[in-house]
């Protein structure tokens, strides 16, 4: 990833391009082949010498932060980082009971041998 001068000069190089363009020119894009826009955009703002302030980063990818939506589609999605942090497994059963007194969702495990939750 291109930083300081060497940056600002390639990115003026190729202002006529589409911002994604620039960014994957300079060298912002992740393992995934994503983009890494916002560290492209703090390294432009460090290398016009404006103070910018260090943020924690991480190799783990997003953290969880326990907000989700619904989907177009009417999903709602449960990341991983929710379901490695509680232990679950892929292929565990649940039931799904709705409280709609509070508006909220239990996920209740399910014996492996029975279409009951399990006794705690």
């Amino acid at each position: 990833m291109l930083e300081g001068k060497v940056l600002l000069d390639k990115a003026r190089s190729l202002s006529d391009r589409p911002t994604d363009q620039v960014a994957r020119a300079c060298g912002y894009v992740g393992p995934s082949g994503r983009l890494l826009k916002q560290q492209f955009y703090r390294a432009l703002v460090k290398a016009k010498g404006y103070p910018v302030p260090e943020v924690e980063t991480s190799s783990r990818g997003r953290q969880a932060d326990f907000r989700t939506r619904v989907h177009g589609n009417g999903n709602l999605l449960i990341g991983n980082a929710y379901t490695r942090r509680m232990g679950l497994e892929p292929g565990q059963s649940f039931r799904i009971q709705l409280h709609e007194d509070s508006k909220s969702i239990w996920l209740l495990p399910m014996d492996e041998d029975s279409e009951g939750p399990l006794e705690a």
